[in-house]
């Protein structure tokens, strides 16, 4: 009787160690499965498991974004739970500004300047295309997020790519659309967007 009940603690045993490897197979095979999902971003996989700035940070387009955040002060932020919606201006992006003002806003002195432009491109939850697309017509073609800033974005969709409007009628486009984070999604926008300065 002894011997039987050995072989039933090992069948329970072994029984149980399998079901331990098909439950971390499946949640390897969950994730392999969303990172697959996620769009390459400056020839960087982007894997969900990872924070906003740890993705960002791998990003070729992204430079100037990752610089600007660590010169403001914000890496923390971007990499504590949120949920954040970031709205990702690549290095062209920035580019586009006036000559100097990149580097002008990177001056300590300028941080919280600084700041007020990269909150502005930050919508707190996690908003995926689909649901800004169904916000826009909601909304009647247009949809209004507020920003971490403080002031508002206007959403609108154009010739099948969703449309970003700052306050100052500078306009941005999502060219990539839910980059899944572990803390939020990043949709990579075309141009940056301006709060108020005054």
């Amino acid at each position: 009787m002894i011997r039987n009940l050995g072989h039933a603690a090992l069948a329970a045993i072994g029984a149980l160690a399998l079901g331990a490897c098909s439950t971390t197979m499946a949640d390897e095979g969950a994730t392999a499965a969303a990172a697959s999902a996620n769009p390459m971003v400056g020839g960087a996989e982007m894997l969900p498991t990872r924070t906003i700035v740890e993705n960002a940070s791998a990003s070729a387009d992204h430079t100037t974004l990752v610089a600007a955040v660590k010169a403001a002060g914000l890496v923390e932020t971007l990499s504590g739970p949120g949920p954040f919606t970031v709205f990702a201006p690549t290095n062209a992006a920035f580019g586009r500004l006036a000559p100097g003002t990149v580097d002008t806003l990177l001056k300590p002195e300028n941080k919280a300047t600084l700041v007020k432009v990269l909150t502005y491109h930050v919508v707190p939850g996690n908003i995926s295309a689909a649901q800004l697309q169904q916000q826009i017509t909601a909304g009647g073609g247009t949809a209004t997020l507020t920003t971490v800033q403080g002031e508002p974005l206007t959403a609108r969709m154009e010739t099948g790519a969703v449309m970003l409007t700052d306050v100052n009628g500078n306009k941005s486009y999502v060219t990539q659309a839910d980059v899944r984070q572990s803390n939020g999604v990043v949709h990579v926008v075309n141009g940056v967007l301006l709060p108020k300065m005054g």
